[in-house]
């Protein structure tokens, strides 16, 4: 298999769909790995197996509408296998498997029915200390952003996914890109004011835009300098409340084709009439409270 991932919107080919079909019972508060399931568990709305397999099931139809071939990893009874991205990630010709958290491994095993399929010498295992998950690595040609928790209590906070030395081994890996690093906020419990990974709070689309939420970063410069990176006219900012539903966590297809959730009324209109895209809308809203949504659920393997 030929695998090819330099950006994040460019005609997609190939991609990994988690799985949606067994995820066993709703976990307890403290088996939560983030704030949306803890507050999905804590107030008795956590999904049902039945509405993930509806909603991913109206996302692979649009993926197979618009001719993207779709793996899927194999079935783990009592997993929840739905994000994808957390497992691994792919940067040009290389795919990098994640360091997820302990719990979470039978999902990276499920995966070899993937890696089977690719060249060895393409597939790189992270070293132990090294933490790096799929929705923090956001690739935009020769630059790399990359969302991380660099602070000393890294250890203690659940949501906090990708470390400092991610980002040297990245640099070692890949010495030609420019890396840029964002650390972000982070809460283990209340989703309004914690970021999950950086595609919860920022994402580019095609034609050189970008969605940003600026309070999504430690250092207010960080989210500015996003802007100016862009131009504002090029920047659709969020508001708290279209962040903590994830309206950044959408899925291009191409630069000009994009799926999105259907209730993001605001940005939905946004993206077809002033940036003139095809907005592909599917329900991902029973999935959003698991802490991710669309592109959580993709591992890219062949873009254009």
């Amino acid at each position: 298999m030929n695998i090819h991932v330099t950006n994040e919107t460019s005609r997609l080919r190939a991609v990994v769909l988690g799985r949606p079909e067994s995820n066993g019972p709703a976990p307890s508060l403290e088996e939560t790995f983030d704030s949306k399931s803890y507050e999905s568990v804590l107030n008795g709305v956590y999904p049902k197996d039945e509405d993930i397999v509806h909603e991913m099931g109206a996302f692979e139809a649009i993926l197979r509408k618009w001719g993207v071939e779709v793996y899927r990893p194999d079935p783990v009874e009592g997993c929840n296998q739905v994000f994808a991205r957390d497992v691994g990630f792919v940067i040009d010709d290389k795919i990098i498997v994640s360091n997820i958290i302990p719990d979470r491994q039978r999902e990276i095993d499920a995966y070899d029915v993937v890696y089977r399929q690719i060249h060895y010498k393409q597939i790189y295992n992270l070293p132990e200390m090294v933490h790096v998950e799929g929705g923090d690595v956001i690739l935009y040609g020769d630059t790399i952003f990359l969302g991380q928790y660099n602070f000393p209590d890294y250890s203690s906070v659940k949501t906090a996914r990708t470390n400092r030395l991610a980002l040297d081994y990245l640099k070692m890996i890949f010495p030609s890109k420019n890396i840029i690093p964002l650390n972000l906020r982070k809460s283990d419990t209340d989703p309004y004011e914690g970021i999950l990974h950086l595609d919860c709070t920022f994402m580019p689309v095609g034609r050189g835009k970008a969605i940003i939420y600026k309070p999504g970063f430690m250092n207010p410069r960080d989210a500015d300098h996003l802007v100016e990176f862009f131009g504002k006219e090029n920047v659709f900012e969020l508001t708290k409340e279209e962040m903590y539903w994830m309206n950044s966590n959408i899925f291009s297809i191409s630069e000009d084709v994009v799926v999105t959730e259907e209730h993001f009324t605001r940005l939905n209109h946004h993206l077809s009439e002033e940036w003139g895209m095809t907005v592909e809308t599917v329900p991902y809203r029973e999935i959003s409270k698991m802490g991710g949504l669309l592109r959580c659920s993709t591992l890219p393997l062949r873009r254009d």
